[in-house]
């Protein structure tokens, strides 16, 4: 039997808890004990070579350290006291509207950050959303669970027309059920990770616009080409759906610039492998934030994700998966001012733009540390 990543389990499990923590523990801990895949039935997915056994599977990779034990990890997202993981102060949020996105240059590639993972793209005039997160909570539930500090910079009824939505795998803060369902029958096609394209097809989205990729695979929509690439990760909504399917990073080759998306993952050969393949990306949009020692091999820390970002040889790096939601114990700002200073020393260009602040693809623009001075 299988238990659930103690990261995942603790915000959908404990944290409603909390009012009950003795009880929470001992039920929790008895359910991830019992939970696994179930019978491992002939699988649609067997042939693709990430499926091993009953589920997805990452790369064997020496170097990843383990996840604390979830007897370890439970107990701190009950008892341990957070510091400054929230902001005090609003967090800036230029508001992005209809002529704002009318007005830019139909013939760029333009990245308009939205929050968390989420971003909404101007690809020489269509657009495309990555990751779009913009309910008020990261949770299955809207009652409970990490919060918005800000909402988003474009309500959903707001947005233009979708040309593709690319999701790089399912758990609630990157794959959020209301926002699916809103744009079940508004966007034009979804792209997603094997397995992931029943969880569309149950909030709505209809089959035939869904397209499921492995990794190195890749489609076409409209004069936009995407990629699935490899990743570190793990994927599950629920108690006994564990790695049920796959996760993957994208890349996205609009004209002749490619843009690079990590998704969720921790540092792995993964990266370098990418950058020898394409050899090169215009942008990298890399995870860079809710790390913690105790779940070091499924997301990176800043020294990992700029390590990340120099072998898969792009241009300018754009950190994401930080600054929205409260999801691990370091402090709000941290990774973004830790990832500035090593930019700095090792003469990186980075752009952090302010949520709702659009960044022009190959165009000079001046970079601000927005987050300091804010509380």
């Amino acid at each position: 039997m299988s238990m659930l990543p103690s990261f995942a389990f603790a915000h959908r499990c404990l944290r409603p808890c909390r009012l009950h923590a003795a009880l929470a523990i001992a039920a929790c801990a008895l359910l991830a004990a019992c939970a696994g895949h179930g019978p491992c039935d002939a699988s649609p997915y067997a042939s693709s070579p990430q499926f091993k056994g009953c589920g997805f599977r990452n790369p064997p990779n020496p170097q990843a350290l383990p996840s604390a034990s979830p007897w370890k990890i439970w107990p701190r997202f009950l008892f341990e006291t957070k510091t400054g993981t929230m902001p005090i102060d609003p967090i800036p949020v230029h508001a992005l509207g209809a002529a704002q996105l009318d007005a830019l240059d139909p013939q760029a590639n333009h990245v308009a950050r939205i929050g968390h993972s989420s971003s909404l793209l101007k690809l020489r005039g269509s657009y495309w959303l990555i990751d779009p997160m913009f309910s008020e909570r990261a949770s299955p539930f809207q009652w409970i669970g990490p919060k918005r500090f800000e909402e988003s910079p474009i309500a959903l009824a707001q947005l233009p027309a979708i040309e593709g939505v690319i999701i790089s795998h399912d758990h609630y803060d990157h794959l959020d059920a209301a926002t699916i369902g809103y744009l079940a029958q508004r966007a034009q096609r979804f792209f997603v990770p094997l397995g992931v394209g029943r969880r569309l097809i149950a909030l709505g989205v209809p089959a035939d616009r869904i397209t499921e990729l492995d990794w190195w695979q890749s489609a076409t929509q409209g004069e936009v080409q995407v990629t699935a690439v490899p990743a570190q990760h793990f994927s599950g909504r629920s108690l006994d759906d564990r790695d049920d399917t796959l996760w993957a990073g994208w890349v996205m080759q609009s004209g002749t610039q490619r843009i690079y998306y990590s998704g969720d993952s921790g540092y792995s050969p993964n990266f370098r492998q990418i950058g020898e393949r394409f050899g090169g990306f215009d942008l990298a949009l890399i995870e860079n934030g809710a790390y913690d020692s105790h779940w070091p091999s499924v997301h990176m820390t800043p020294e990992q994700s700029v390590q990340a970002f120099e072998e898969v040889h792009a241009q300018v790096l754009l950190p994401v998966h930080n600054s929205t939601f409260d999801l691990a114990f370091h402090p709000w700002q941290e990774p973004m001012a830790r990832i500035a200073k090593l930019a700095e020393d090792k003469h990186i260009e980075l752009a952090t733009p302010e949520l709702g602040e659009v960044v022009t693809i190959g165009v000079p623009r001046a970079n601000v540390r927005w987050w300091e001075g804010v509380r």
